[in-house]
C-alpha cells in the first residue's frame, strides 16, 4: 500500500506571479479589494511596514530586488498581521514598464534610490524622463508619485524631469507622510544630511 505524504506550504506575503512577462493581476494578490500603493525599492521595509500599519484602507505592494531584504519584509509583515501587504522580488524599472498594470495605482513611493553619482553611470538612474511617462501610465487619475533622496544632483534631476512633463503637477509632501522615515533616512539625518522631497500628481 502506498503512503500519502501531506505537504504544507509556509505562509508568505511574497507574491509569486504566474508570469513575469505579462501585467500582474492585482485583484488576486490581496484578500480585500482596496486602492493600491506601491513602494519601489522597499529596502528592509522600515517605511513600508510602518506606513502599511497606519493605513489599513489601502493595499500595499513593496518591490525589492534583493531576496534577503524581501524576506525581512515578509517576516515583519507577518509578525504584525498585515494582510494588506505583499512583496515582490523584481528589478524596479522592469516592474514599472512591464508588470504594473495601466491605471492600477493610487500612489507610488520611491525613497532613496541608487543615485549613481558618476556621470557615466547616471543613465542607470530609475527616475528619468522616460520614467515620468511610465508613472503616468500606471497611475490612476490624480494618482501621486512621492520621491525622497539625500543626493542633491539626483533631486534636481527628479524635479527637472517631472516639471517638464505637462501631465504632472507639483504638490507638497504631507507632514503625516514625511514623518515616517526609512532606516537609511534616519541614518542620513543623524549625520546632518537633509532629506530632499518631491511629489507630483497625475493630471
Amino acid at each position: 500500500m502506498s503512503e500519502t505524504v501531506a505537504t504544507t506550504t509556509s505562509p508568505t506575503l511574497v507574491h509569486r506571479p504566474r508570469s513575469f512577462f505579462e501585467p500582474l493581476n492585482i485583484g488576486e494578490m490581496f484578500s480585500k479589494p482596496q486602492p493600491l500603493q506601491v513602494e519601489i525599492g522597499a529596502g528592509d521595509g522600515s517605511f513600508l511596514i510602518k506606513y502599511t500599519s497606519l493605513h489599513p484602507e489601502y493595499n500595499f505592494l513593496g518591490v525589492e530586488r534583493l531576496l534577503g531584504r524581501l524576506r525581512k519584509i515578509d517576516r515583519k509583515g507577518q509578525r504584525q498581521g498585515l494582510q494588506n501587504l505583499r512583496g515582490l522580488r523584481i528589478e524596479a524599472a522592469y516592474f514599472v514598464e512591464y508588470l504594473l498594470p495601466a491605471d492600477s495605482t493610487d500612489i507610488i513611493h520611491i525613497y532613496f534610490p541608487d543615485p549613481w553619482p558618476k556621470k557615466k553611470h547616471r543613465k542607470n538612474r530609475l527616475v528619468n524622463e522616460r520614467f515620468t511617462e511610465l508613472a503616468h501610465r500606471v497611475l490612476k487619475d490624480r494618482g501621486i508619485v512621492y520621491l525622497r533622496t539625500d543626493d542633491a544632483d539626483y533631486h534636481e534631476q527628479m524635479v527637472t524631469v517631472f516639471d517638464a512633463n505637462p501631465r504632472f503637477e507639483r504638490i507638497e509632501t504631507p507632514e503625516e507622510l514625511s514623518a515616517v522615515k526609512t532606516d537609511f533616512e534616519r541614518g542620513f539625518n543623524a549625520e546632518g544630511i537633509p532629506t530632499r522631497y518631491a511629489a507630483y500628481r497625475r493630471r
